[in-house]
């Protein structure tokens, strides 16, 4: 028995004895509960919205103000066009537009039938069918209040348009949603597992001995990853276009351009998961563990950035996966060109050279 609990003794201390195992154990779980607690919901509040007043009678004022009350809804922009407003939703600044038509307080009180028209960024569907309920529900309530609970012989018409995918297609979503996943994955997971495989196999040593220069030898692991990841570009683009019947509305150019940026920056952090992990399961976990649940939770691909809690949406900012998604979606679905998402290519383009910078350093340091 003493043997036994020896045993157990000596296995608690190879656990205490590894900080990045210990971390991996007691902080993980920790993370994933944070993140799932406050991540997975099917609420949606403080959407961003904006309103076109072509009234701007008492009637449309209160109709506003009845919005502005809501905890679904955010109020950013108060465009003068229609113009204006589709401009807002190409840039992502909001996902549903409410237009109140001129003749609206006239046919309140003459007995007409109101309309209004509720816009909604569909590209992705889900939220789209959430918030265009929440949008007519909100108008019920106005009609009820104004009407003083008095059931009235018409209702406002309310005409709702889903702009960028009519049909609600949950293929236009996961999409661009799946390939920053796919290449997330495949770069910095089979990057850092190639790298660390050589060290644990004990052949670096041989390699580094070499006349080729060891940047060189880090770079030649990754280039096949590189090359790799943009063929699975292009074949999810053929499939998605004429399997799933995905619109590609943009440049193919910019798609590429984009998908190059994201590349570039999801190997270099396998290269710098590997120049901080000594074994191949380590690394298969960080990057795996480590890397998927975020890209999953916190890029926007199941669950909206914006029904966060501010500090996961702070987080959010430093995962290169969100500003791909982003961005792919605004040329694939909206057909944006490049120098309207110049804000995503850039900070893609600052994640790569930082990771890259520190990667490099980092090995330079071991070596």
């Amino acid at each position: 028995m003493k043997q036994f609990v020896s045993f157990i003794k000596k296995e608690f201390l190879h656990i205490l004895r590894d900080p990045r195992t210990l971390m991996i154990l007691m902080a993980m779980p920790l993370v994933q509960l944070i993140i799932f607690g406050y991540a997975i919901t099917t609420e949606i509040n403080n959407s961003p919205m904006a309103v076109l007043d072509e009234n701007k009678g008492v009637e449309s004022l209160a109709l506003i103000e009845q919005f502005s009350k809501s905890t679904y809804f955010n109020l950013v922009s108060t465009p003068n066009n229609i113009a204006e407003t589709e401009e807002a939703f190409q840039r992502g600044q909001i996902k549903l537009a409410l237009i109140i038509t001129p003749s609206f307080g006239n046919d309140f009180l003459n007995g007409n039938i109101p309309q209004v028209q509720v816009l909604c960024d569909a590209t992705e569907p889900n939220e789209a069918n959430t918030v265009s309920k929440y949008a007519q529900q909100i108008i019920m309530q106005y009609q009820t209040r104004v009407h003083n609970n008095i059931e009235m012989p018409f209702m406002i018409h309310t005409n709702i348009r889903m702009l960028y995918n009519p049909q609600l297609k949950g293929a236009y979503n996961f999409v661009p949603g799946i390939m920053g996943l796919i290449l997330m994955l495949i770069c910095a997971m089979m990057t850092s597992i190639s790298i660390v495989r050589e060290k644990e196999q004990g052949t670096m040593e041989v390699l580094l001995v070499s006349p080729i220069k060891p940047i060189f030898i880090i770079f030649s692991k990754a280039i096949p990853y590189f090359v790799i990841a943009l063929a699975d570009v292009i074949g999810i683009l053929l499939l998605s276009y004429f399997l799933l019947d995905v619109p590609i509305v943009g440049s193919i150019v910019s798609i590429l351009f984009l998908s190059i940026l994201f590349i570039i920056s999801a190997l270099a952090l396998g290269m710098l998961i590997s120049s901080v992990t000594s074994s191949q399961q380590a690394a298969m976990l960080i990057s795996g563990v480590g890397l998927m649940l975020p890209t999953m939770m916190l890029s926007g691909l199941i669950f909206p950035i914006e029904n966060m809690p501010l500090p996961l949406q702070v987080i959010s900012n430093i995962i290169p996966a969100k500003w791909f998604i982003i961005a792919i979606k605004d040329v694939m679905i909206k057909g944006l060109p490049l120098f309207a998402i110049w804000e995503e290519c850039l900070i893609l383009a600052a994640m790569s050279i930082v990771l890259l910078t520190a990667s490099l350093k980092r090995f330079k340091n071991r070596l």
